[in-house]
């Protein structure tokens, strides 16, 4: 063979070697398949989609978001699969997926890549249910009935949906309702579950309740509502996941015919409701009051068939003759059967001001009947009541000073009224040129003082001297009165503290003020504070008794006639307390 034969040769080898090597490369390389479980459908069923890797136990998941248009996508599950025949070793990787079309017709399930690799198109072709959904006698059905079909804009319509299935569920989501221009809420939490016979068959029943709200008028329909689970069956071992077989179920459409609110509702707020009452407690006709002493009033209003979010804010008109003070409104939705109930409370301290009659006048609330197809208004009567004039009794004259007459005397000798609360109402602007103003004078007198004792020698003022004529803070009595009507045990006693201060007796608690005053019935109440506070003794009538013994403030004792505190223990030096003196 001659030396060009030869090279012709071995270059024939070579390729051909090199071809074998690919053909090899290529027998081993991964391949990617990818199949449905089935190619034809019914809207509202899911369908399985698997992909399959060979020689791979370790690649990644495909992504799936390139079928979001077209399909909800449920969760992905993995398993793998090692194999070794006559000593050679192959590995399967499958990834599966459960799609539910958004829409029938056929779609198109675009090539997917997958470790280098991509898949073919997959052609899946869905059609549309059934007119009427599912029904009975099938395996899974659900039926939606509304108790209106002709509900007015806002008013509460019961929705009940009721799934009745007769297969073995292994798991299954029920669609809430939805739809555009509706507000939808749950009544409970926990579904109601029984037994019944449909048409020769018997069913477990799941029983679920909605109250839907149209917010506008004209026609309003609800989204299909949907039932998708897994049925296993008697011997089923065919589901790869043991999930059972798909059930889907469609309730029948829903559309509301809304009407508008009636021309002869009125003005006032649009309040549909099945029921509605307004209490008023608190307050008895012919009841006796005082000038100064709050009186609490509580209104409740219920209604069936509205949330307390549509009720109106519970307020009162003015009263000629009485402050009004306002709590804060405390509000609940409760579940009412085949309703959701709203309920508002609020408290109000009516202060009366002046004696003679007072009337507190009636209070309505205009609301529509649904039930009757009328309107309504709930309301509570006037109340009128006999006030008398507030029982404090002026300070006794100096000797040494003469008498003032009535009408000229300074505001500041004539005993604050008991009832003298701060508004809350008032302009705060007022209030704080009035604060401002005050401490300026304060500290004009300050500086004169301080001048005039620089001036002149010390005189010794008798203990007593002049404590009643320190000015009392207003504030101060309007926190204890109000402490005492809601109940707040903690605040009245730092407001009698400091109530107690104002006019001189200089304690830093409960127990020092007890020992400052001169009332036994206010030492008494005290001690009754004391022990509801420290003892966790009942709470009983302690509001009215607090209020009835401070009526006038704090009584403090003179100090001139309290006897001189001896030492208990005798003096450590005595020898330097004789020289010191």
């Amino acid at each position: 063979m001659s030396s060009s034969s030869m090279k012709k040769y071995t270059f024939a080898r070579a390729i051909a070697m090199l071809a074998l090597f690919l053909i090899a490369v290529s027998a081993d390389a991964a391949q990617v398949r990818a199949w449905l479980d089935r190619t034809t459908m019914q809207m509202g069923e899911t369908v399985t989609l698997n992909i399959e890797i060979s020689d791979s136990s370790s690649a990644p998941a495909p992504d799936f978001a390139a079928l979001q248009n077209d399909f909800a996508v449920g969760a992905t599950q993995s398993s793998s699969s090692v194999n070794i025949i006559n000593g050679q070793t192959s590995s399967k990787l499958l990834w599966a997926v459960a799609l539910e079309p958004r829409h029938d017709g056929a779609i198109t399930i675009p090539a997917l890549a997958v470790a280098g690799q991509t898949t073919q198109p997959i052609t899946l072709t869905v059609q549309p249910m059934a007119p009427g959904g599912t029904k009975a006698g099938d395996d899974v059905y659900i039926e939606a009935t509304i108790d209106s079909q002709t509900p007015y804009v806002q008013q509460q319509v019961t929705l009940t949906l009721k799934l009745f299935f007769a297969v073995n569920l292994v798991d299954g989501t029920l669609d809430d309702p939805q739809g555009e221009g509706i507000v939808v809420k749950r009544i409970g939490n926990q579904d109601a579950n029984f037994s019944a016979e449909v048409a020769g068959r018997r069913y477990r029943v799941l029983e679920r309740r909605y109250v839907l709200q149209p917010e506008r008028s004209g026609t309003v329909k609800l989204a299909p509502i949907m039932f998708r689970g897994h049925a296993m069956d008697r011997n089923d071992m065919n589901s790869f996941f043991t999930r059972g077989r798909n059930v889907t179920a469609q309730a029948e459409a829903i559309a509301l015919q809304v009407r508008p609110r009636p021309a002869n509702s009125g003005t006032d707020a649009w309040l549909p409701a099945q029921s509605m009452t307004l209490a008023a407690d608190g307050l008895n006709p012919g009841a006796q009051a005082r000038v100064g002493e709050p009186l609490t009033l509580t209104l409740h209003l219920k209604a069936v068939g509205l949330g307390f979010e549509q009720l109106p804010e519970l307020n009162l008109p003015k009263i000629d003759g009485a402050d009004i003070y306002p709590d804060k409104a405390s509000t609940q939705n409760r579940d009412a059967g085949d309703a959701i109930a709203g309920e508002r409370e609020r408290k109000f301290a009516i202060v009366p001001n002046r004696p003679g009659r007072l009337t507190i006048p009636s209070i309505g609330i205009a609301w529509w009947d649904v039930v009757h197809d009328r309107a309504e208004t709930a309301s509570v009567p006037d109340v009128t009541l006999d006030v008398a004039a507030a029982n404090a009794a002026a300070p006794e004259p100096s000797a040494s000073a003469p008498a003032a007459k009535p009408e000229t005397a300074p505001s500041r000798q004539t005993p604050a009224a008991p009832a003298a609360l701060i508004d809350a109402t008032n302009d705060i602007m007022l209030w704080r040129v009035f604060a401002l103003t005050s401490f300026v004078l304060w500290l004009v007198t300050v500086a004169i003082a301080f001048i005039a004792l620089r001036r002149r020698p010390q005189v010794p003022a008798p203990p007593s001297a002049n404590i009643r004529s320190i000015p009392e803070n207003v504030s101060v009595k309007a926190r204890f009165r109000s402490a005492c009507l809601n109940n707040d045990w903690s605040e009245a006693a730092n407001a009698l503290v400091a109530w107690a201060n104002a006019r001189g007796a200089g304690a830093r608690n409960l127990g020092e003020t007890a020992l400052a005053l001169a009332d036994t019935a206010q030492v008494a109440a005290i001690d009754d504070l004391q022990r509801v506070l420290y003892a966790g003794a009942p709470a009983t009538n302690l509001g009215a008794t607090l209020s009835g013994a401070f009526r006038d403030g704090p009584h403090l004792c003179d100090d001139r006639s309290k006897p001189e505190k001896k030492p208990v223990l005798p003096p450590l030096y005595p020898g330097r307390i004789q020289e010191s003196a």
